[in-house]
């Protein structure tokens, strides 16, 4: 039965009606995969000499066992955003002798198959295959992967059962924080108390039934409910959902613009595509950490213009390549409205703007590192303001692809085009070429304030490009409106 549930899953992959017309994308995201796997196999293969080089006085498994805990929270907080849940379509199967038993398990086995799960196994075999050739018991290297894989199970079924609670999402970033400042701090070592634990399983081969117990069980309460809900009548039954509403009322301040942020903040808010691009957005403040605590990037100051203009304008990417696709489910009932597009695009940039200032006034605290990196990241800020928001919508009136927003988030091409490649050239690499080409030219001062003589010229010019921007999205009006129509696009 699994193999023929595959087949007809294969079959309604390739006879898709939309197949073709994503090919590209779905090519290129292959070979950015396979990039992915190369990238993970090298750096597993090299992971016990980085470790044994970092830390000579102490085995490299053993340092490695001390940080899995983090592992553990940071791929189940990962996968909230990342890891689409197992879907199929089983309606004609309720109706045909098929059993609910078999749906289960396929659904759940397909689950096990995700990409996300390889990905942990073509770091940790490396890693283990080194560690034969460095001496290591092949008996409790092999118990150790077998049981390092039980908990890539776990995680991956966990997640199903917390996927939908973004209170869930809230605990365990919570969790990795306070952990994280808790051992950063000396506090309290995480570290030294989980890190025996995951040392045990290499130490003790016996403890390889804990993960696997674990893995079985967390499989069989998903099973106990997918089985508890596949009738057929429940598909029937009215949704009820509770609504959680408010009035926003500061909008109103804003006038005309005030009905049509209203209307934006409301879908942000209650779809979980949207709303895991503010919580993403808030995640990469972190980023600079990465860097600027690093010495090899201290001098390099193109990459701290790449952080700035990262860093400032990660939702203006992330939500603004794919405007105005967000409304694609009303866009053709808004457009055949007495509705002001030009009302329209500013609502856009008005909501845009506000994120790149306010995540500039977050990435504040990364003046402890030094003023230039408060400097450029002013200097980017003020670019994203008068030059990338007019950028970013006028590539918007591209966008002819469908988004639901009810889909999962992320793994989710949905909404995706060539367009949201090409995008990322005027807006991430251009300013940081111009700042880099100044900066070696003449100074870091230099270059920071070309990137805001040019920010304020755009911000000066706001009128006259808003207005080339809404003659364009007249242009391609019609074209967006049929693109639009066109589901699972």
């Amino acid at each position: 039965m699994f193999k023929r549930f595959a087949s007809l899953q294969w079959k309604s992959f390739f006879r898709s009606a939309n197949f073709g017309k994503s090919l590209a994308v779905k090519i290129l995201m292959g070979f950015f995969a396979v990039y992915m796997l190369v990238v993970l196999a090298a750096s597993g293969a090299g992971m016990y000499f980085i470790l044994r080089k970092a830390v000579p006085d102490q085995s490299p498994m053993w340092t490695l066992s001390q940080y899995l805990i983090y592992w553990v929270l940071i791929e189940l907080f990962l996968r909230y955003f990342m890891q689409k849940l197992p879907v199929m379509d089983i309606k004609p199967f309720l109706t045909t002798p098929v059993k609910k038993s078999s749906i289960a398990h396929y659904i759940l086995g397909r689950s096990a198959a995700s990409m996300y799960n390889l990905l942990s196994l073509f770091f940790f075999v490396p890693f283990c295959i080194v560690l034969l050739f460095q001496g290591y018991s092949g008996i409790n290297v092999f118990l150790w992967l077998i049981a390092i894989m039980a908990i890539v199970l776990s995680i991956n079924y966990l997640n199903l059962l917390i996927n939908k609670s973004d209170k869930a999402l809230a605990v365990i970033g919570g969790i990795i924080v306070i952990s994280y400042a808790l051992d950063y701090f000396g506090i309290f070592s995480v570290k030294e108390v989980f890190g025996p634990i995951f040392h045990g399983l290499y130490a003790y081969p016996i403890t390889v039934l804990v993960p696997l117990v674990l893995a079985v069980f967390i499989y069989y309460i998903n099973y106990k409910f997918l089985h508890d809900k596949i009738y057929l009548d429940s598909t029937l039954k009215p949704k009820k959902v509770q609504a959680n509403t408010s009035d926003l009322a500061w909008t109103k301040r804003f006038g005309d613009l005030g009905t049509f942020l209203q209307l934006d903040l409301k879908m942000i808010w209650r779809n979980k595509r949207t709303k895991s691009q503010v919580w993403i957005s808030l995640l990469f403040v972190f980023y600079g950490l990465i860097f600027y605590t690093q010495e090899i990037y201290a001098n390099m100051m193109p990459m701290k213009a790449f952080l700035g203009v990262f860093m400032t304008g990660i939702f203006l990417s992330n939500f603004g390549q794919f405007i105005p696709a967000w409304d694609s489910s009303y866009y053709s009932m808004m457009m055949s409205q007495n509705i002001p597009l030009r009302k329209y695009l500013e609502s856009k940039a008005l909501l845009i703007s506000v994120s790149v200032i306010f995540m500039f006034l977050l990435t504040i605290p990364y003046a402890y590192f030094g003023w230039e990196a408060l400097a450029i990241n002013f200097g980017c800020a003020l670019y994203n303001l008068g030059v990338n928001i007019p950028v970013i919508l006028f590539f918007g009136s591209f966008n002819k692809k469908r988004i639901e927003l009810d889909q999962s988030p992320f793994g989710n091409m949905q909404g995706t085009s060539a367009n949201q490649f090409l995008i990322m050239v005027p807006v991430l690499i251009v300013p940081i070429l111009i700042f880099s080409l100044f900066y070696y030219l003449f100074s870091v001062t230099v270059g920071v304030t070309v990137l805001c003589v040019l920010g304020l010229i755009g911000l000066v010019l706001k009128n006259t490009l808003m207005d080339k921007v809404t003659v364009q999205y007249r242009k391609k009006k019609y074209g967006m409106i049929a693109g639009f129509k066109e589901k699972n696009s």
